[in-house]
């Protein structure tokens, strides 16, 4: 599958050496939030109110270290990511405990120097089974499972299609 990638990214990857950063943005949204939560793996100076921010789109990311473990490409199995958030304060698990089903997760890639261009994703998630510690918070990013899903989604029958007997 080939990407389109912006002319500032491609020369990043083909040049030996870069100042370019590719920064991985996460948004972890559900109903019950009231905002959803945005981190970017990426460290950038501070602002006039000491926050570290990413700003892309029109949203605010903040800066949190974090790690995404991918999958094996074995070909057998339905992919499942594993994130690893950092847990530097306890703003992210606070409002994930307070969720009682999975949240949609989002991962974009952008660079650093114009975080509104995604040079690769969406790749749209569910964050399953979340665990934590004093330390971090990590939890398994799942894909639509669509090899257990209905083909063709509908059932011919009689009651929702009368003509067939």
């Amino acid at each position: 599958m080939s990407r389109q990638l912006s002319q500032a990214a491609r020369r990043a990857v083909f040049a030996q050496e870069t100042e370019e950063v590719f920064t991985l943005l996460a948004t972890i949204s559900h109903d019950e939030l009231a905002e959803p939560i945005r981190v970017a793996n990426d460290v950038v100076p501070e602002d006039a109110n000491g926050a570290r921010l990413i700003p892309s789109r029109g949203a605010n990311f903040v800066c949190y270290p974090f790690d995404v473990d991918l999958p094996a490409d074995d070909g057998e199995s339905i992919s499942q990511v594993t994130i690893t958030i950092d847990n530097v304060d306890r703003e992210i698990i606070q409002k994930l405990r307070a969720i009682h089903s999975p949240c949609a997760v989002r991962l974009e890639v952008v660079l650093t120097s114009s975080p509104d261009i995604v040079e690769a994703g969406p790749f749209e998630m569910t964050l399953k089974q979340v665990e934590y510690d004093a330390l971090v918070i990590s939890g398994t990013l799942a894909f639509e499972d669509f090899l257990t899903q209905a083909f063709p989604a509908d059932t011919y029958n009689p009651a929702d299609y009368p003509g067939v007997h």
